[in-house]
């Protein structure tokens, strides 16, 4: 038992000091059994690896400017978001392959169900085969906000997530004891800004209506306004 806790720890610090080294800005670890939770709804990492136990989260902060040209710039903040994917891939795969060398398995999650055109989640309910905010929540990187994505305490919510999925017994992150962030109670921004109506402010979330807005009127490419009004 010794010996295996050992080899958690060594494992644990390397991934975290390599992800230093290749100048990850927001990285965690969460325990893949917490997706088993009853509260959680969501797609689980079970369903794609069964010997999973650990889920290796990895954050970039959005471009301040593409945001800040929002609604007219959706080109700009939709590439300044495929960007981020590159930068996250090169990112994830050096530390996956890190964990295969110490003879685990390791596979990477793709960034928020959708790359290049590419589109990995389920289209009308916008969910991906695994959640990489509840991940980068039960890791310890943030909490909830009103309009669902995840508010970490530097970035706010503006921020692109990847993951990796590996059989590796890592040490997990602690997730806050609030899943809510508090900030939201009293705001409502993201909620008035939303072009669809898609956000309510009792934490409600149409998603069917979010994704016939990005696959319809904005042809693939994304909106951010919620992202860009958030104080947080």
């Amino acid at each position: 038992m010794t010996a295996l806790f050992d080899g958690m720890r060594s494992l644990s610090e390397e991934l975290r000091r390599a992800a230093g080294d290749l100048e990850v800005s927001l990285y965690g670890v969460a325990d893949a059994k917490g997706f088993l939770s009853p509260e959680y709804q969501g797609n689980r990492p079970q369903d794609v690896m069964p010997s999973v136990r650990s889920v290796v989260v990895l954050g970039v902060p959005l471009l301040r400017g593409s945001m800040d040209a929002l609604p007219k710039g959706r080109a700009e903040y939709h590439n300044s978001l495929l960007a981020a994917t590159v930068t996250l891939r090169y990112m994830s795969f050096q530390l996956a392959k890190r964990i295969e060398d110490a003879e685990y398995l390791a596979s990477i999650v793709p960034a928020e169900g959708s790359e290049f055109g590419i589109w990995y989640a389920d289209r009308e309910t916008l969910r991906a085969d695994v959640s990489l905010r509840y991940a980068a929540y039960l890791a310890g990187l943030g909490r909830y906000g009103l309009n669902h994505s995840l508010v970490t305490e530097k970035y706010g919510p503006r921020v692109r997530f990847m993951g990796i999925l590996t059989d590796a017994p890592l040490e997990p992150g602690v997730p806050a004891s609030d899943f809510a962030h508090e900030g939201c109670s009293s705001c409502g921004r993201c909620v008035d800004i939303c072009p669809v109506g898609a956000l309510e402010k009792d934490g409600t979330i149409h998603r069917e209506k979010c994704a016939q807005y990005m696959f319809g009127e904005l042809g693939g490419l994304r909106c951010g306004l919620c992202l860009k009004t958030c104080p947080l």
